[in-house]
């Protein structure tokens, strides 16, 4: 092998460019001298907008920042930060299991509002398109601050004109996820009466 390279080697000594090919004056550039151009590849994310996914990924980034495994200070859990109280009224018994199973959390998730659009189903026909207190009330935004502050707290918020507005541990009050979350289409989620998480 080298005496093949030493070979090459002295091959290429003795080779001439031809004229043709030598640069004999400046040649156009196509970009500023000076200045760097770094080539990034733009992959556009998916648009969820105001569809049922838009809903669910924007409460979940406010909940928790999306983060499926992660415990407030207050023991509320995964992405969408359920107490265990409401947890185990959808029939999930086991903390950990939960906070370990993704798939557990999103069927939750669609169990909670199923559920709240049951409670709340009077209270959208009434209220949808009303304004109180300078806030359109629209049905994700009921069903976001439903979740938040559960569904008898915003039946009180909407039937009190918004004099109730309760307030969770953090500083968040039912009119802030009433504006936050208004206009996304829930339409793919049905009202179901004590709506429980399907058996994986």
């Amino acid at each position: 092998m080298l005496l093949i390279f030493v070979s090459f080697d002295n091959l290429m000594h003795n080779q001439e460019v031809p004229n043709t090919l030598k640069v004999d004056k400046p040649t156009k550039v196509l970009f500023p001298k000076n200045k760097t151009v770094i080539a990034r590849l733009l992959v556009a994310p998916p648009f969820i907008g105001s569809s049922f996914i838009g809903f669910k990924e924007a409460l979940a980034f406010k909940e928790s920042s999306g983060d499926y495994f992660v415990t407030n200070t207050l023991g509320y859990l995964g992405k969408y930060q359920f107490g265990v109280g409401t947890l185990q009224l959808m029939g999930v018994y086991n903390a950990s299991n939960f906070l370990n199973d993704p798939i557990l959390q999103e069927r939750a998730f669609e169990a909670n509002i199923a559920r709240n659009k049951w409670i709340l189903r009077r209270d959208i026909l009434r209220f949808v398109g009303k304004e109180i207190k300078g806030i359109e009330v629209t049905e994700s935004g009921m069903l976001a601050a439903a979740h938040l502050a559960g569904p008898g707290n915003v039946k009180k918020y909407l039937r009190s004109l918004g004099r109730h507005d309760t307030v969770d541990a953090y500083g968040t009050n039912i009119s802030n996820y009433l504006k936050r979350f208004s206009g996304y289409d829930i339409s793919p989620v049905m009202p179901q009466r004590n709506a429980k998480v399907m058996k994986i």
